[in-house]
């Protein structure tokens, strides 16, 4: 990977200081009081974290801040602990301290379902409902330590289950509900679920998803025999569709739990700092995903204090995060982050355009929303459709704007400025990943400026360097210069990182620690300017970010060649206004297979029904061959300047037969 394939073009001179009223009320006022907490995380992070953290619920506190895992010195990369000694469980803080508390009777949870129906879980509720779970979880024989696999849509059973999980110290796997079958057997095989959690069906775009029929054909798979109960809740009853119990097997949700909440799950299951909270699988650059490892402790402090600071958070907020609890925003800032600080969060579950393009800005005025922290897909697909939806709705009580998942463009940023927030609301722009946990960089609101597309500055605790690779430099890397591009790092451990690879240490240390030793590096391309703004500039490995979601391009190619008309093929990313990046493939057939519309179109039916509808590309490109070295690698950096239109450049010395580009770059068979 060289220095040189991370350029940024961007050139951003526009600054958007928060109103002095914001700024007074904020949580951080100032840069300088940004400057001041930084440094103390960084310098004495023992009095930062115990400080931050001291509203949570801590059995036993933590002897010991950070070191190597094993206790051989002080923290590095790659196997670190955090909170050594620490003994809590996370339900504890993010349910049990507010039952004392006038919380106990908060929304914790304002749901909406597609069809309009409309849902108030108060912090009592969720309380009970989790216990609830967690008694019958425990008689179905799930145990500390146990895997559990969660495939539902969002309601908020989704989060009591993940809760219950917690409560008896089993670690619960979350799968998005767009997932197909066999992406789903795939996840319980790697994590070897003993549970899925699961429900009769969801709603999406008026439609009836089948979850539980998704289920059916999963778990019936060879490879995920190591399930021994599916769970179902029934959310849809008689308006869904019909379900298939098999006998010794399914047990409905409603018939499992009791009435009372007295159980073994009554007291919460008291584990270690370090024990294992959840897995979660991002795809990768091999056809596996991953199985990215958060545990207990730092996890939680990590998303505690980041939402807390991050959202400006205040006991009258009414918060959305608008992402699936399928990833990790949905983890952090769903979940675990807002349910530790008691807060109100929205949860919707259909799509941002049904009935029409007006559904999301309806449930701001009808909710009250205050913070609304989504994708920046979703605010280009909005600017699509015109200003005229959003201003038909009272946006007036949004005073917090917050933007994940990929880099936003300055275009987006500003129709988000003016025409969401009015240009008085702060926009947080975030930049984390599923490995971090938490938020890594952001633009804190109230105490510093913005500027359009910049992720702004390092959280407590993270020290991001932009660098280049430097074999003569005793650590191998060199910090560029203000605004040159380079790659993103982190040069220290941060407490809620993930703590490895599900069952592959190795992979873990050659997938994060191997491009330059002794520091994690992000997979991401960045420049820092004269300010110390951060400007990500995307991923520089094979691994796409297609609508914020990470596609492997590796997963992608898996699907197809297993289709039997397919003989080769190879995925790459190209430019994408509303997305981002546009997936495109390029597919070379067998023998006695015609390419052509047709055939395209069962492909991609083909790779939404092995991975996801998500994950179908945009475009399939037919070839007579692909651009290969003399050594057999497809040479997928040519790919994408065909895909974008762009004359291929670069070194293309090691190409076998040059003819192959110039057929690419002019070929006809396209869909």
């Amino acid at each position: 990977m060289s220095n040189e394939s991370i350029t940024s073009v961007l050139k951003e001179a526009r600054r958007f200081a928060p109103s002095k009223e914001f700024s007074e009320r904020a949580r951080v006022s100032s840069r300088e009081d940004y400057e001041r907490l930084y440094k103390e995380s960084l310098e004495d992070p023992e009095t930062f974290w115990r400080r931050e953290s001291a509203d949570l619920v801590f059995r036993e506190p933590w002897k010991e801040t950070s070191r190597e895992k094993g206790g051989k010195g002080p923290a590095k990369f790659p196997f670190v602990e955090w909170f050594v000694g620490a003994k809590l469980n996370v339900t504890e803080s993010c349910l049990d301290r507010h039952m004392s508390t006038w919380r106990r009777n908060k929304a914790a949870i304002l749901w909406e379902g597609e069809l309009g129906e409309t849902r108030t879980v108060t912090y009592a509720e969720l309380y009970r409902e989790t216990i609830r779970l967690a008694n019958a979880l425990a008689k179905l024989g799930v145990q500390k330590g146990d895997r559990v696999a969660i495939y539902m849509g969002m309601i908020p059973e989704v989060a009591v289950a993940m809760l219950a999980c917690a409560r008896l110290g089993a670690v619960h796997t979350v799968i998005f509900g767009g997932f197909a079958a066999e992406a789903i057997a795939q996840r319980v095989a790697d994590s070897q679920a003993k549970i899925v959690i699961t429900q009769d069906g969801g709603y999406r775009r008026g439609n009836v998803l089948a979850l539980k029929e998704v289920v059916d054909r999963a778990v019936s798979q060879p490879e995920a025999k190591s399930v021994e109960k599916v769970v179902v809740f029934r959310h849809l009853g008689e308006r869904g569709p019909h379900v298939h119990m098999t006998a010794d097997r399914d047990v409905w949700w409603n018939d499992i739990v009791e009435e009372s909440i007295a159980g073994p799950a009554k007291e919460a299951t008291i584990v270690d700092a370090e024990h294992p909270l959840y897995i979660l699988y991002t795809s990768g650059s091999t056809g596996k995903p991953k199985g990215v490892l958060h545990t207990t402790a730092g996890y939680l402090v990590g998303t505690h204090v980041s939402f807390k600071y991050a959202f400006d958070a205040r006991d009258e907020d009414v918060y959305w995060c608008t992402a699936d609890v399928g990833w990790v925003t949905g983890h952090s800032y769903l979940v675990y982050g807002p349910f530790s600080n008691g807060a109100t969060c929205v949860m919707y579950e259909g799509a941002p355009n049904y009935p029409d393009w007006g559904r999301f800005w309806s449930i701001v005025e009808r909710w009250g929303v205050t913070t609304l922290y989504t994708a920046p897909t979703a605010i280009r697909a909005f600017i699509r459709q015109g200003e005229a939806w959003p201003n038909k709705y009272d946006l007036s009580s949004l005073r917090l704007l917050g933007s994940v998942g990929e880099p936003i463009n300055p275009e987006a940023w500003i129709w988000y400025n003016e025409v969401i927030g009015k240009g008085r609301c702060p926009i947080v722009d975030t930049w984390w990943q599923t490995e971090t946990g938490a938020i890594m960089m952001s633009t804190l609101p109230g105490a510093v400026f913005t500027k359009p597309g910049s992720t702004g500055l390092p959280w407590f605790g993270v020290e991001p360097a932009v660098v280049a690779k430097d074999p003569s430099n005793p650590s191998g890397y060199r910090e560029v210069d203000a605004n040159q591009g380079g790659l993103l790092i982190l040069k220290r451990p941060w407490p809620s990182m993930l703590r490895t690879v599900w069952g592959d240490d190795d992979r873990f240390k050659k997938q994060y620690f191997s491009e330059i030793d002794g520091v994690y590096f992000t997979g991401d391309g960045a420049r820092k300017d004269e300010d110390g703004y951060h400007w990500v500039v995307g991923r520089i490995d094979d691994v796409l970010n297609v609508a914020g979601h990470r596609i492997g391009t590796a997963e992608i190619e898996s699907a197809l060649v297993s289709h039997p008309a397919v003989a080769e093929a190879a995925a790459v990313g190209r430019p994408d206004d509303l997305k981002g990046q546009a997936l495109v493939v390029f597919v070379t057939v067998k023998p006695g297979n015609k390419p052509n519309s047709d055939l395209a179109g069962r492909l991609g039916d083909h790779v939404a029904n092995e991975i996801g509808k998500f994950a179908k590309p945009d475009q399939i490109r037919f070839a007579d061959a692909l651009p290969k070295t003399r050594s057999g690698k497809i040479m997928r950096r040519l790919l994408k300047d065909v895909a974008a239109g762009r004359t291929a450049t670069g070194d293309t010395s090691t190409l076998e037969d040059l003819a192959v580009l110039s057929k690419l770059a002019s070929d006809k068979y396209e869909e």
